[in-house]
């Protein structure tokens, strides 16, 4: 029998109505473009996340490369991230011009391996990406530590951990950004693509607002080359409706596995483990 990974549709059939509604508001306003519908997300995301702020954008790889920008890191840098990720990590890094540094991963969690970022961390070093994996938390009191002493930036790659927590905090909320991926596949997935940044920092709002649009400042005046990196109107519109079912389709995936688990317990499979350390708590993507 085949078991798929996900199944979007099935899992959406019941907010299907509420979703048809708020396109429909979407297609009689004309606001395709940002607007109103992402700026309701984007409120409700930064609070969910535990950030004052959040900037929705066209995709978590863009997420990840405005993060960047907004730190001005270019070449001569370097960013220390994982191998262990999908190639959108590094690519974000490549679009910059800095160089990647890779660190080592933990062998049960698939995380970065604090321990080995003293053997990849250099005087160049500007930013540490740690990727939150299959729902795992990495390790961030120790990198955040670690990067606070050096004054290095910590960006969290929480493209695959919308929801999981750490102290009773939410991944995304530890580093000077979080950047997240609403992929249709993700827990909290748009009908297209779709990505965010959450921060504290209001200066660097202001950066990531501009290279988003074009390195507009303000309508028709380009202060930098930007991007073309801003979130459809419908996109918005949709997640808002979605975030509030985000921690019970969590539920479900860790009861899903838990069951995976169970059944796999005595053959030859190696899994992803779940950890508790420093009150971790993954959402089991896997």
């Amino acid at each position: 029998m085949n078991v798929p990974f996900t199944e979007v549709v099935v899992r959406e059939a019941a907010l299907r109505s509420a979703m048809a509604k708020a396109v429909e508001e979407i297609l009689d306003t004309g606001a395709f473009i940002l607007g109103p519908g992402v700026e309701r997300f984007e409120t409700a995301f930064a609070a969910y996340v535990g950030k004052k702020y959040c900037l929705a954008v066209n995709s978590g790889t863009s997420a990840l490369h405005l993060a960047l920008l907004a730190l001005g890191i270019g070449p001569g840098d370097e960013v220390v991230t994982v191998p262990n990720t999908f190639i959108a990590t590094l690519e974000a890094i490549s679009y910059t011009g800095a160089t990647i540094r890779l660190a080592d991963v933990d062998e049960t969690t698939y995380t970065m391996n604090p321990a080995s970022l003293r053997d990849v961390v250099t005087g160049k070093t500007r930013a540490i990406i740690p990727v939150h994996l299959y729902g795992h938390p990495a390790d961030l009191a120790v990198i955040t530590a670690f990067a606070a002493e050096r004054g290095i930036a910590v960006i969290e790659d929480a493209c695959q951990a919308h929801g999981a927590l750490v102290q009773g905090k939410r991944v995304g909320g530890f580093g000077t950004f979080g950047c997240f991926s609403f992929y249709p596949s993700k827990n909290l997935g748009a009908c297209g693509e779709g990505g965010a940044l959450v921060t504290d920092d209001e200066r660097l709002v202001q950066r990531v607002r501009m290279y988003r649009d074009h390195g507009q400042r303000e309508k028709g005046r380009h202060a930098v080359v930007g991007y073309n990196y801003r979130m459809p109107g419908i996109q918005g519109a949709i997640l808002a409706e979605k975030l509030p079912y985000l921690d019970g389709w969590n539920r479900q995936r860790r009861e899903a596995a838990v069951l995976y688990g169970a059944f796999l317990k005595e053959t030859a499979v190696i899994m992803p483990r779940e950890t508790r350390k420093a009150g971790m708590s993954s959402i089991c993507m896997w």
